[in-house]
């Protein structure tokens, strides 16, 4: 049986003056306790989504709940069972760690005395306790955005909106903020995270709806997508002279040459396929040096979908593993490939 719907959008549509549709006809549910990815380039609609379902905007069309509540008809409950932490950590840079959270919870109705309880909780929670009386100003890009979740944690809500809350951040900051993630999907919230991270997408949901244009592509779980590709990639080391015969050999399949003697094989019908492939190779009296096997990634899903790459600053060193591979091996890897 499937888990109770926590967040649900139907045909979600907003306009902007001068006929520019930043969403179009968005469909999607989230269950309750999952992390569901909201995956997309810059501009896809990640954040006009996020702004419709916290009622800080109004769709031109469609409609939208939280736990059974309608953003647009009772938007003052839907704001009592979600928390938010949008993409600019929204800090006083005088206030201290603690002052924020004390700050946070007598907002929301909690008296003194339990407000600095639970800023005192949330403290320990999110590792900042050695930082608790220092000012804002001076916390490191992690720390602010740990605190600006915690701010969002204060009345234990049942939702979280999360958006792109690792933009800007380092390796490290960013998996910190991973594991404060799947801390609050083991608490039992549920998470709507907008990223246009890959891996983040990839580590982090437990499904995934990739937005492109104000549209849904796709949704399923990451691997769900990444078997829809239909497409392993077989990295063979050959000798030079040998590239033509590797190519003749594997028709109709794509091959792309790197440096080293390395060739990219994309293989259609996914790893079932790969035996076949071997045995080609080896009937035309290729001599293999070196092979390996790398299944669909993330980031060819999404290329599959859209047509197009994700921005270069959200790959970075997590990118996905085909990425990886083929630039350690000097491959091309633009949407020609």
């Amino acid at each position: 049986m499937s888990a109770p719907i926590a967040i649900e959008a139907q045909e979600l549509t907003r306009e902007f003056p001068g006929g520019v549709r930043a969403l179009d006809g968005v469909s999607f549910a989230v269950e309750e306790g999952e992390i569901f990815g909201y995956l997309g380039r810059n501009g896809a609609g990640k954040s006009t989504t996020v702004r419709i379902l916290t009622t800080l905007l109004r769709p031109t069309s469609g409609t939208a709940t939280v736990l059974g509540h309608d953003v647009g008809k009772d938007p003052g409950a839907v704001r009592k069972v979600f928390g938010c932490a949008l993409q600019e950590a929204a800090l006083d840079e005088l206030m201290t760690g603690r002052e924020h959270l004390v700050m946070a919870g007598r907002l929301v109705g909690l008296g003194k005395a339990k407000a600095g309880e639970r800023a005192a909780e949330l403290l320990e929670s999110f590792g900042l306790q050695a930082a608790a009386d220092r000012i804002a100003a001076g916390y490191s890009g992690g720390m602010r955005r740990r605190l600006d979740v915690a701010m969002a944690m204060v009345r234990r809500p049942q939702v979280l909106f999360l958006d792109e809350p690792t933009t800007g951040l380092d390796p490290q900051g960013r998996r910190a903020v991973w594991d404060l993630v799947r801390g609050l999907r083991d608490e039992g919230s549920t998470v709507f995270l907008t990223t246009q991270y890959l891996a983040e997408a990839d580590e982090l949901s437990g499904r995934v709806a990739v937005v492109h244009e104000g549209r849904i592509a796709a949704i399923g779980t990451p691997q769900e997508l990444k078997d829809r590709m239909g497409v392993t990639t077989i990295a063979v080391r050959v000798a030079p002279a040998e590239g033509q015969a590797v190519i003749d050999a594997v028709r109709p399949s794509a091959v792309t040459a790197g440096a080293g003697g390395w060739l990219a094989i994309d293989v259609a019908g996914g790893e079932a396929a790969v035996p076949e492939v071997v045995a080609k190779l080896v009937g035309a009296g290729v001599a293999v040096d070196r092979l390996r096997i790398e299944p669909p990634s993330l980031e060819d899903v999404f290329v599959g979908l859209t047509g197009t790459e994700i921005e270069a600053s959200a790959g970075g060193a997590d990118a996905g593993k085909i990425t990886a591979v083929r630039r350690g091996l000097g491959v091309p890897t633009g949407p020609g490939r």
